[in-house]
Order: C-alpha cells, then sequence, then structure tokens
C-alpha cells in the first residue's frame, strides 16, 4: 500500500499543499474552516508527517524538554501530567528528565534533551540549579522555571505564592488552640524550601510565637528526611503541638513516626502539609494542607514557554495557594472531609 502524503491530505481537503502544511505547523493565517477540513482529512487518510524531515526544514521539532525534581513526588506527577496536556493542545510533545533532586542528573537530562533538538526547555530548578542548566539559560535557550527558580537568572518564572496559605495556616492553628508548631523545612538552596520556612516564622510572629532554631527541622523533600526530623521533634523535652512539613511526602514520613512511636494524629501530635496531594483525604485523619493550583501552572508554565519558542518575552505567572482544612490538626469532624484538590484539566 502506498503511503499517504501530504498531497493525499490536500486532495482531500480540497485545499492547497501550503495549507496543509501551515496548518501541521501550527501557522495562525489558516481560517478555522480550512483547518477543521485539513484535521479532518489527516484522521480519515492516517496521515502521520514525518517528523524528522519537518524538523530539517523548519529547524523546529515541536517537542519540548521537561526537567522535574522528583517524579515520585505527587505533586510533580501532577504537575508533568498538566505540562504534557497543555503541550499537546498546543501542537507539542514532551520529553520528561527526572533529576531526583541532584545537580548531576539535571545537567545529565539538560544535556540529552538539548542534543535531541528540543524547542524549549521547563525546568524545576533542583538544589539551586546546575551548571548546564545556567550555561543554556544564559546562552538563550528557551527556558521557563517552574515551581522553583533561581534568583538573577533571566527566565520566566511559573509558581504559586504559598505565603497568604500559610499565614491563613497558622491562624487557623491559632484558633485551634495551638501554641507550639514546628516545622520540617526543604533543602535551603531551593527557593520554595527557604520560602516556606520564612512564611511560617512570618506567620508566627503576628500572633507572637516564637520559632526556636528546636523547632526547625531540616528535610529535603522526601518521606525519610520527614520520619527522622519528627523523630527528633518527639524526642525533645517538649515536643511542638504541631508539625508542618513543607512538602507531601516530608508529612507522610511524619505521620509515619508518630505511629511508630504508638501516638496518634491529632489526639497526641498535629499535623499539616505544603503540597495537598489526593492521598490525604484517605488517611487516618485526613489531613489538613495547603494545595498548590498544580494544573494551572503546569498550563500557565507550557504558554509561557511557548511564547519564548515564539520569539515572544513570555510572562512570569504567580498564583495563590490555598488552605484545605481536614481533620489533622484536631479540627471537629464534619459528616463529609473536603474532598481531594480537584485534577485540573485542559479542555479539549
Amino acid at each position: 500500500m502506498a503511503s499517504i502524503g501530504i498531497k493525499d491530505v490536500a486532495a482531500e481537503a480540497g485545499v492547497s499543499v501550503a495549507t496543509v502544511s501551515r496548518v501541521l505547523n501550527g501557522h495562525p493565517s489558516v481560517s478555522p474552516g480550512a483547518r477543521t477540513r485539513v484535521l479532518a482529512a489527516v484522521e480519515a487518510l492516517g496521515y502521520r508527517p514525518n517528523a524528522v524531515a519537518r524538523s530539517l526544514r523548519t529547524d523546529r521539532t515541536r517537542t519540548l524538554g521537561l526537567v522535574i525534581s522528583d517524579v515520585m513526588n505527587p505533586y510533580f506527577t501532577e504537575l508533568a501530567r498538566s505540562v504534557e496536556e497543555e503541550a499537546r493542545a498546543l501542537g507539542y510533545s514532551v520529553i520528561i528528565g527526572n533529576a531526583d533532586e541532584r545537580p548531576d542528573l539535571q545537567d545529565h537530562h539538560v544535556t540529552t534533551l538539548l542534543d535531541r533538538r528540543i524547542d524549549g526547555l521547563l525546568v524545576s530548578p533542583t538544589d539551586g540549579g546546575s551548571p548546564r542548566m545556567l550555561d543554556a539559560a544564559r546562552a538563550g535557550t528557551p527556558m521557563v522555571f517552574v515551581d522553583r527558580w533561581i534568583p538573577g537568572v533571566d527566565v520566566p518564572v511559573v509558581r504559586s505564592d504559598g505565603r497568604g496559605a500559610v499565614r491563613d495556616l497558622v491562624a487557623h492553628l491559632y484558633g485551634l488552640g495551638h501554641r507550639r508548631l514546628a516545622i520540617i523545612a526543604g533543602p535551603a538552596a531551593t527557593t520554595t524550601g527557604r520560602e516556606r520556612v520564612d512564611a511560617f516564622r512570618e506567620a508566627l510572629a503576628a500572633y507572637g510565637l516564637p520559632l526556636p532554631d528546636a523547632y526547625i527541622g531540616q528535610g529535603d523533600f522526601q518521606a525519610e528526611s520527614g520520619r527522622r526530623v519528627t523523630q527528633g521533634f518527639l524526642d525533645l523535652p517538649e515536643p511542638p503541638d504541631v508539625v508542618f512539613a513543607a512538602d507531601n511526602l516530608m508529612a507522610l514520613g511524619a505521620l509515619d513516626a508518630v505511629r511508630a512511636r504508638g501516638l496518634r494524629v491529632p489526639e497526641d501530635i498535629a499535623l499539616a502539609a505544603f503540597d495537598d496531594i489526593r492521598w490525604f483525604v484517605h488517611t487516618d485523619p485526613p489531613v489538613t494542607a495547603i494545595a498548590q493550583p498544580t494544573g494551572d501552572l503546569g498550563r500557565a508554565a507550557v504558554r509561557a514557554l511557548v511564547d519564548r519558542i515564539g520569539g515572544r518575552p513570555g510572562e512570569s505567572v504567580t498564583l495563590p495557594a490555598r488552605l484545605v482544612v481536614r481533620r489533622s490538626c484536631g479540627e471537629a469532624a464534619t459528616s463529609q472531609d473536603p474532598s481531594p484538590s480537584p485534577v485540573q484539566r485542559s479542555t479539549p
């Protein structure tokens, strides 16, 4: 059987070959009617363009790279999903690299993606960045930082602002009668690690509450560090009333540590988390958490990157996080706990 070519698509749609080419390359000058006919002809004929040949002609591969900090973290998994959905809607494919919170792996993925001639790069920098990534940004590679960023690097940043939600959390905890509040911090080398501790300290100060050094535990956004830090809190002569974990995996580790001591949440110690995940509604008790607008962040990051690829500036975007109250801090039980943060998906 002869292979289907672009001329066959043009004949089927009743348009010129040039029009088919413009539709396949996402050119905005095609009328809606012609675009619909071309896409219908592509579907009817089962036409698949030769991506390699097309990239050689246009110097574009219609491919984006995404390097995330930890694919095992449900937050980044959902972020990657929304990135892939939005990219697909705009005619791009996505290749994902998992840095596993390691700068050397981040550099490896950045190098590999650039070698594959991606059109642009989305990065959630790990540990303050890495040499190859910084070189790529400074060389003008179309790039957008998502979730985390590196101060001083001229790259658009798409992120959430959790300060308001942290203030809401502390007000909520204070209203429940909690006065000794501790935090499991993320890596100080990351912007999110620093920002969440600063926001927590500022929120406590508004109520005249201190944040002693003993109530700041250094984690690494991994469950084991949440377990280790919480064990240290429980060994203190005066343990905290509440442990606030600066990400979801550290919160799960904290929950493990409390249960390993035969203690109960929230009767013996309360627990709250940054980065709500769908699992938290199924834990016992359901975990009070700060939810980021993950789907919106992923979509906004892709749009900013496509702008950069097209020669436009690409805007930084900051979206607010929100507090989701459940029952892990001593809240009264209700007939129905809040549902998980909704999975936000692109409309077709």
